[in-house]
């Protein structure tokens, strides 16, 4: 038995030298280590080694079993290096290597995603709602009168079936509240659409980012803080804010806020940045009429409101003089912010 199981070491590891391909090492490992293979055929034989022969046999049949083991795993290795090295055939690897282009954000991510995280910190969550709105969800609920310049074909996109595409994300203020008793305190980004001329300054497809909180005893003074510390966050501590009295159907009274902002080589001037108020009671009015109960009775709760563009918070962080570069994707502008 000991001289069989040598002589079947010696032609293992002969066969397994000569071979020279993967498909022919697998056959050999069947061959020799199967279940069906030459080692297990011998290891059952041990049924009939006699007693005293069998520490004998048991050992040698071990060393065969690793010496083929290891005799497949060195063919093994040696295969797989000589496999690599025809890969690289005709490769000089001194040459250097190819730069691989590295991806980036695209600005108006940037934006919204710091946007966000500051307002999150603030306690404020997010809120979703359709691109295709209903007249109600965006005019008649935010006390928009149907003689209002932006209820027409003119400036808003109609559907036959008399839907629309949402001219801004108040509407999603709307259906949260129609959803979610007070009290609630959400950000709503997202696209708007407006027939407007496409040009450095306007595209008929923008990106808003609007506020609602609405509780008791919610004052001019929450939002004027609110917004005051989301701008310093944004633009540096330093930042100059001031808010306007301006008119908006769905908040009273409201105001426009303007930043103080001096660009490299120019005096600092004023830009608008973003339009507040508190929410009018004719809103608070409509939501209760749809949710038929006094969750939102303005007798209860105030609340307040803010909306920004997202496109022009990109121009005034990056300076890009030109609207249109934002979706226009030429790598030669995108590039710059990897």
């Amino acid at each position: 038995m000991l001289q069989e199981l040598d002589q079947l070491k010696t032609e293992a590891l002969a066969e397994i030298d000569g071979l020279s391909g993967e498909s022919d090492l697998e056959a050999a490992r069947v061959k020799f280590l199967g279940k069906k293979g030459s080692v297990a055929a011998a290891s059952s034989g041990m049924r009939d080694v006699a007693k005293e022969d069998k520490p004998a046999v048991g050992q040698k049949l071990n060393e065969v079993r690793t010496a083929i083991t290891d005799a497949l795993d060195e063919k093994n290795a040696a295969l797989t290096a000589a496999k690599d090295a025809a890969a690289f055939d005709g490769i000089d690897p001194s040459l250097p290597g190819r730069p691989i282009p590295q991806g980036a954000l695209h600005p108006l991510t940037h934006v919204l995603d710091n946007a966000v995280s500051v307002l999150r910190r603030m306690g404020f969550a997010l809120a979703e709602g359709p691109e295709i709105e209903t007249e109600w969800h965006c005019f008649d609920a935010l006390n928009t009168p149907e003689d209002h310049p932006a209820r027409n074909e003119s400036d808003t996109f109609y559907f036959e079936n008399g839907k629309l595409l949402r001219t801004h994300t108040s509407s999603v203020q709307i259906r949260t509240m129609e959803t979610t008793p007070p009290p609630i305190r959400i950000i709503a980004p997202g696209s708007a659409f407006r027939r407007d001329e496409i040009d450095a300054t306007h595209l008929t497809a923008f990106h808003q980012l609007e506020g609602l909180y609405v509780d008791e005893n919610v004052t001019l003074a929450d939002l004027k803080g609110t917004l005051e510390f989301f701008f310093r966050e944004l633009f540096g501590s330093k930042t100059e804010v001031r808010f306007r009295p301006h008119f908006f159907p769905f908040t009273e009274p409201s105001f426009e806020v303007d930043l103080k902002l001096e660009a490299p080589g120019k005096a600092a001037k004023w830009i608008e940045i973003a339009g507040c108020g508190m929410v009018d009671p004719a809103v608070f009015d409509a939501v209760g009429q749809t949710r038929d109960d006094e969750e939102y009775s303005p007798k209860k709760v105030t609340g307040f409101a803010f909306g920004m563009g997202l496109d022009r918070l990109a121009m005034i962080t990056y300076g890009i003089p030109d609207l249109r570069l934002l979706i226009e994707n030429d790598v030669r502008f995108l590039k710059q912010f990897a």
